[in-house]
């Protein structure tokens, strides 16, 4: 996750907790968000023999996944702030005997990389965390060679989201949700259209655009797997949930499963979900 080398250790121990939970589901998390990851692939215009930066990597994807595209030629670089993440991505790796991938312990708004490195940048779900966006986009210019490629991609409304709000709708009925401040970091911070884009726009991207990205989100196995995956991939749930009574924290449960229910099978769940997907270049 791209925070700031600012950024507290408490939040940095954090994500250091969640790292394990995110390399055991690293595939299916890999599977789900399949179509964000094309299409940054696509907006990138990622090609055989290119360097690629991506930030954010987490516990290696979507870098992993463009290894094989770039080639032999090419080389992929993956930065994580969190040293728990980096050390799952390159084990992984390893597994796989990618020798054209690469990962690094950095922040997004201090790469150790040289002024116009890469032919392209990409991140998944990492822009809502920058402490101050404007900064990081800027940092992620600096490297980029000139008419260089970025592609960013951000959850859109919670609402057209239901893979996160089926179990915190209900759980707003135990615990009141508390305010906040819309340009905090979190998952939905760029979830309105254009607030993002403004912030392309004011650091510099050119032509930058945005387009909305509806697919399918699946989730393999039962109700029992999508409640374990849901709560062990995000510590802010867990620890929630954590305050609940025992019986409080069964209904919450029994609730939940029972409106995921309505979005699949015995065997597999269908979420429909809705991203956004941002790109431009560094001006020539």
């Amino acid at each position: 996750m791209p925070f700031s080398k600012t950024t507290s250790a408490s939040v940095i121990q954090e994500w250091t907790e969640a790292a394990p939970f995110w390399d055991k589901h690293r595939s299916l998390i890999s599977q789900m968000w399949s179509p964000v990851t094309q299409a940054l692939i696509a907006a990138a215009g990622i090609t055989e023999g290119q360097s690629i930066l991506d930030v954010a990597t987490g516990p290696g994807d979507p870098a992993l996944t463009l290894a094989p595209i770039v080639g032999p030629t090419g080389q992929i670089i993956g930065i994580d702030p969190v040293p728990a993440m980096v050390t799952a991505a390159r084990r992984e790796a390893t597994r796989l005997n990618f020798t054209n991938t690469r990962f690094e312990v950095a922040f997004a708004d201090s790469l150790p990389f040289p002024d116009a490195t890469f032919d392209s940048a990409l991140s998944r779900f990492g822009v809502m965390f920058f402490p101050s966006p404007v900064d990081g986009i800027c940092e992620i210019l600096r490297v980029l060679k000139p008419a260089g490629k970025l592609a960013l991609a951000v959850w859109h409304l919670p609402a057209q989201n239901p893979f996160f709000r089926v179990v915190e709708n209900i759980l707003d009925r135990y615990i009141s949700p508390n305010a906040s401040n819309p340009d905090a970091p979190n998952s939905f911070r760029f979830a309105p259209p254009g607030k993002l884009l403004n912030i392309l726009k004011e650091a510099g991207v050119a032509t930058p655009t945005e387009e909305l990205l509806r697919f399918t989100m699946t989730v393999p196995g039962t109700l029992e797997d999508f409640w374990a995956l849901r709560c062990e991939m995000s510590d802010k749930l867990r620890g929630l949930l954590a305050t609940l009574a025992p019986l409080q924290l069964a209904e919450v449960k029994h609730q939940s499963l029972q409106a995921a229910r309505a979005c699949g099978s015995a065997n597999s769940l269908a979420f429909p979900a809705e991203v956004l997907i941002l790109n431009g270049k560094k001006p020539a």
